[in-house]
């Protein structure tokens, strides 16, 4: 888009803004505070508004974000029922008339996500805002890194979120730590910690800083410590379906000993009472041991 389609005079705005706070006023006079979505929108989509407002679509994308903006606040702050009907219809409708404006994209996304009461709590909403914004905008790695931590963040879905942030990572512009956040969710999500090792060790074995190469070592380091964790949990589960009672030691499982500990050669935690074994909280790598837990 050119500077001169995307420029929006300010002067007109604030001229035009009362105009909105009027109307709105009007609709909410005559349908009551709480009124239902297609009632107080049954004429004011975005395709209808493009047509009675031609060449100031972009003038009216402001003005209904303005009043999005003021419609969300307006329920988080002063209503004590905190209803959103309206937010999702308002976001269509700027994007409709402005389909490139980013930060009704994403700010959007965030207003529908925020669980309630304080937010809508429409994370599936959200996403297919965001999905919208990158196919509207497929220049635009933000809307993508913000599709893909959603993704992870609301659904629970890591391998997606990871998916979507390795092809926010392959646009023009876009900052490398992408693909180390990509490798983060990647190595939390179940069945996937091979393909997160590879993506460590890329970026490990490519990377010029210092800091972001020892981010990845520790990384892998990790990786690799989860194996050996897995594995002395598989025999332990073994020992516990020949013996019929969980080992007292992990020392009864007859491995070698340097397979009791993990990459930083701190000795694994285990659990007599309930045979789990874990990364010890005196190890280096707990703190990703936690945050996998999350």
């Amino acid at each position: 888009m050119s500077p001169a389609v995307s420029w929006r005079p300010l002067w007109l705005v604030l001229a035009l803004a009362p105009l909105v706070v009027g109307a709105q006023r009007e609709i909410d006079s005559r349908l009551g505070r709480h009124r239902a979505t297609e009632e107080a929108l049954f004429v004011w989509s975005g395709k209808a508004v493009r047509l009675m407002a031609p060449g100031l679509e972009n003038l009216m994308a402001d003005l209904y974000w303005l009043r999005t903006v003021q419609y969300f606040g307006g329920q988080r702050v002063f209503d004590r029922d905190k209803r959103f009907d309206l937010l999702e219809p308002l976001i269509e409708i700027t994007t409709t008339l402005d389909p490139r404006f980013e930060l009704a994209y994403r700010y959007g996304a965030i207003f529908l996500a925020e669980p309630r009461p304080n937010g809508a709590g429409q994370s599936e909403a959200a996403l297919r805002l965001l999905e919208k914004g990158a196919r509207e905008m497929p220049t635009s790695w933000k809307v993508r890194w913000d599709a893909g931590y959603f993704r992870h963040l609301f659904l629970d879905d890591p391998s997606g979120g990871a998916r979507i942030l390795l092809e926010a990572a392959q646009i023009d512009g876009a900052p490398y730590w992408l693909r180390t956040l990509a490798a983060a969710m990647k190595s939390k999500a179940p069945g996937e910690r091979g393909f997160a090792r590879v993506l460590w060790q890329q970026i490990h074995d490519e990377a010029e800083a210092a800091p972001i190469r020892r981010n990845a070592r520790f990384h892998i380091d990790y990786i690799d410590s989860a194996d050996r964790r897995d594995a002395l949990q598989a025999r332990v589960e073994r020992f516990h379906a020949t013996q019929a009672r969980w080992p007292q030691t992990l020392g009864e499982l007859a491995v070698e000993p340097k397979l009791l500990a993990d990459v930083a050669r701190v000795p694994f935690d285990y659990d007599a009472n309930s045979g789990r074994v874990t990364i010890s909280r005196r190890s280096p790598l707990w703190r990703l041991e936690r945050w996998k837990a999350l």
